[in-house]
């Protein structure tokens, strides 16, 4: 070129043949040769970068069989109708016939207000990034709104490829039943790669409906999800929990939707088949692999599919709401009512009582009844004194009416303890009896040596009376049984405050993330208000804490009457009956509160990690109830509030390590079993000696003498044969307890464990009632009636706590094969009901262990026999 200096240079092809040398003239018609004798697929052009895009007016309900290339570009061009009023789905399934796993065929939907885009085949990841292809695939196109009455909508389905040649099927058609209506049933099939998802629109006056889906078959797993209205919808495995709400499901699935929560008030069910099962609990599959293949080579899971079927229903109203919130309400202050009538009823017995025992010259006598105004008279009015026949550790002749035998433990510190008759019953009623307790301490007690070896006569006599074991001044018990209940409303306190704080962020992850696979509810009867998702079951723990509350307003009651007594220099009072100490009951009144409170914040959010909320205070509720059975007869030995909240937390402890790591672990189960069978023994000791052992170095030798003595060199029977035959049987239960935990390795831990706390519980209740029968007491008409009716309460109460509606030891899919409808007023469910009678059962429970004993208040003391 002119002024550059630039050469040209022309190719060879492009020079005359008459200019080229004759030697390029052979080697073209060489090389044009060799050309033709490539096979075709090595003598076709590679892409040119020029593609052919063609474009077909396509109909619903054909079926399309063509061929796309790298050069070939298909668009197919459909137009449907869409009226306002009216909703119909459009479903695209495609079908690649050609084998290209690594040149996947691309089909891009292309809509008014979204595009969808696929490729086939559909690679799905599962657990451990397994990849699962899939050849055959349908989506349901996402339904843009319309505010024209009537309009002509447009939809283009582009189909490409990097492959030389791909076969493939394509198929648009409508979609019958899209729209889903109230109480009608719906069935369909889904897959992994051809979800199904559907319409639901509010109906007028319709605030919440239940979306059920149900399936003949556990397996394949699925997934149901409820989102809004909008574009694009989520329905594959690897999104679909991307917005909404959304739950696995094996064979049931419920979800409850408001609303409110729907703009449009309306929403889409979406139904996915998950790649894998094990978000079900079903096994992992065999991932096949060759020594060909790759590791990386995605599986064709050939068919897997499920049919279910798909009912929407409407939720209840809100004056079922309100009905059911005024039932549970009726329910439970009938018993403050009924508590009423019965003090009413005693008062006016009292009244009509006042004028006999004025005709006897008897002092009145308090703290028998419920409330503690019931005044019986004593049997030695009547002529004849049933406990005269017993000599159980009296130190007098026996007589009801005798001062001997009376002792004072209402003394001050200064003055020794002395045996049953020493003093007289006329010095004891002189004493002023309510004094402060903030100068008296229980260690003043027990530091010298003379008592110290009273205690060692005392306790270790054949026969013991309740005189026996109640020489403590009563206001040192009466302020270490004070510090049950102090200790335990602490323990409520910094225990609640983080478990409200834990529950309620537990609930705002549901919310936020839609996972209702966070929480274990019975969905079938889980109704909604406000920010909590299970309501029903938050609302029947109510029982609880109003029974718990007026349990302590009965103790309340009794303890104003007793005090007044007192203030009386009431005789029978001071000296008669069992002593009276109310600490413990305080203390059981405030567990059974803080049991519904906890039991309430367990079911805003049930699940494997907060199931010790539900627990803990029922292990207290166990332990209390038998320490205040032990009292009655040992008020002096009875364990200190602190021992006690120890060996508690211990078991909550083991509680928490057994849910966390004792499922299938053969380790924990052997190391719990020695330490049950251990502690066992020890405490069958403490009972049987009352206290008077050590537990030293020296204690195995003084082992091996006692069954030197006792069964070598002389054989004995047992000094306490009725203690022997209950810690025998105590003995004999929890080593089968312990045999079967480990043989049998429970995977619910903490109610195998409140098992044993229960099983214990009755057991000494029934040897208590047992050895009361048999030692000439009577039981009055008010504990008989609580302990017939509690009984008859509990059998029904464990019929509703065994229907299971949800497990956590399980997958939340396999939980919710366990899920009912409501059986009560369309609210409660079977469980509310376990809360409705196992609240009242422990009221009940509560007051027989409060009146039990009511028939030995006119009964000296030294005539009451210890068991």
């Amino acid at each position: 070129m002119p002024g550059t200096g630039a050469v040209w240079v022309l190719p060879t092809w492009m020079l005359p043949a008459w200019v080229l040398p004759t030697w390029v003239l052979p080697t073209w018609v060489l090389l044009a040769w060799v050309l033709l004798a490539l096979p075709p697929s090595l003598a076709q052009p590679q892409p040119s970068g020029r593609r052919w895009v063609t474009e077909k007016e396509a109909r619903f309900d054909t079926t399309y069989a063509d061929w796309v290339g790298a050069d070939l570009i298909n668009i197919y061009a459909f137009n449907h109708s869409v009226r306002r009023n009216r909703t119909e789905g459009v479903r695209v399934s495609v079908n690649v016939l050609s084998d290209h796993k690594d040149l996947p065929v691309l089909f891009v939907v292309r809509q008014k207000e979204a595009v969808v885009s696929f490729q086939v085949p559909l690679i799905l990841r599962g657990l451990y990034q397994r990849k699962y292809a899939y050849q055959e695939v349908s989506r349901t196109l996402c339904q843009p709104q319309t505010k024209a009455e009537v309009e002509t909508q447009h939809f283009y389905v582009d189909v490409s490829t990097l492959s030389l040649n791909a076969s493939y099927q394509l198929r648009v058609t409508r979609v019958e039943n899209f729209v889903l209506r109230t109480n009608e049933r719906f069935s369909f099939n889904a897959t992994a790669a051809q979800p199904q998802y559907f319409k639901y629109e509010f109906s007028e006056g319709v605030d919440s409906v239940i979306v059920k889906v149900t399936s003949a078959m556990a397996f394949p797993c699925s997934v149901i999800s409820i989102q809004d209205i909008l574009c694009p919808v989520y329905d594959l495995d690897n999104n679909v929990a991307f917005i909404g709400m959304y739950q696995t499901m094996t064979k049931k699935a419920a979800i409850t939707v408001q609303k409110k929560d729907f703009p449009s008030n309306s929403f889409y069910v979406v139904v996915v088949v998950k790649t894998e099962d094990e978000a079900c609990g079903g096994a992992l599959p065999y991932y096949p692999l060759s020594k060909n293949a790759s590791p990386d080579e995605p599986v064709d899971q050939h068919n897997r599919q499920k049919m279910l079927e798909v009912t929407v229903s409407p939720a209840i109203t809100s004056e079922a709401y309100v009905s059911s919130m005024l039932f549970c309400l009726g329910i439970f202050l009938s018993f403050y009512v009924l508590t009423l009538l019965i003090a009413c009823w005693e008062s006016c017995r009292q009244q009509k009582r006042k004028g006999l025992l004025a005709a006897m010259d008897s002092p009145s006598l308090d703290t028998a009844s419920l409330l503690g105004h019931a005044r019986s008279i004593p049997d030695s009015f009547l002529g004849h004194a049933p406990y005269d026949s017993y000599g159980y550790g009296s130190f007098g002749n026996g007589s009801s009416g005798s001062t001997e035998g009376i002792t004072d433990s209402m003394g001050s510190a200064e003055v020794s303890y002395g045996y049953v008759g020493e003093r007289s019953l006329e010095n004891v009623a002189g004493r002023p009896r309510l004094d402060s307790l903030s100068s008296v301490e229980e260690d003043d007690y027990d530091t010298l040596a003379d008592i110290d070896y009273d205690k060692n006569v005392i306790r270790t006599k054949q026969y013991l009376c309740v005189a026996d074991l109640a020489r403590k001044d009563k206001r040192v018990l009466r302020k270490k049984y004070q510090i049950y209940f102090w200790n335990i409303a602490t323990i409520a306190v910094f225990y609640a405050l983080p478990v409200i704080q834990l529950v309620i962020t537990y609930q705002t992850v549901v919310n936020v993330t839609g996972n209702q696979d966070i929480c274990y509810y019975n969905f079938l009867c889980a109704h909604p208000l406000g920010n909590l998702s299970a309501f029903n079951n938050i609302l029947s723990n109510l029982g609880y804490v109003l029974l718990g509350l007026l349990f302590l307003l009965i103790i309340l009651q009794r303890e104003i009457n007793y005090n007044r007594a007192l203030m009386r220099n009431d005789t029978h009072a001071l000296e008669c009956g069992i002593p009276k100490h109310f600490g413990l009951f305080y203390a059981m009144g405030t567990a059974l509160m803080m049991e519904g409170l906890l039991s309430a914040c367990y079911h805003v959010c049930p699940n494997y990690t907060n199931f010790q909320f539900d627990t803990s205070f029922m292990y207290m509720i166990a332990g209390l109830c038998m320490l205040k059975l032990y009292q009655k007869r040992h008020p002096d030995i009875n364990a200190s509030a602190y021992s006690a909240y120890a060996c508690l937390a211990l078991v909550i402890f083991f509680s928490v390590v057994g849910v966390v790591f004792g499922k299938g672990n053969t380790a924990f189960w052997i190391v719990f079993s020695v330490i049950h069978i251990v502690a066992t023994l020890l405490l069958s000791t403490q009972l049987y000696y009352m206290g008077r052992w050590k537990l030293d170095s020296g204690i195995l030798r003084r082992i091996l003498h006692v069954l030197y003595t006792d069964c070598v060199r002389q054989c004995s029977g047992p000094m306490y044969v009725d203690r022997m035959v209950l810690l025998v049987m105590g003995n004999i239960v929890n080593w089968s307890l312990a045999a079967y935990g480990l043989i049998v390795r429970p995977n619910d831990f903490a109610s195998y464990l409140l098992a044993i706390g229960i099983c214990n519980l009755l057991l000494y209740f029934a040897f208590y009632i047992i050895m009361k029968l048999r030692s000439g007491e009577r039981i009055k008409l008010i504990p008989l009636l609580c302990i017939v009716g509690t009984s008859v309460v509990w059998g029904f109460a464990l019929f509703f706590f065994f229907q299971g509606l949800s497990t956590w030891q399980k997958t939340p899919a396999e939980s919710r094969e366990h899920n009912r409808d409501c059986i009560l007023l369309d609210f409660f469910d079977d469980h509310d009901i376990w809360h409705f009678l196992s609240s009242i059962a422990m009221f009940g429970s509560f007051l027989v262990l409060l009146t039990l004993d009511d028939d030995l208040d006119c009964v000296q003391r030294d005539k009451i026999y210890v068991f």
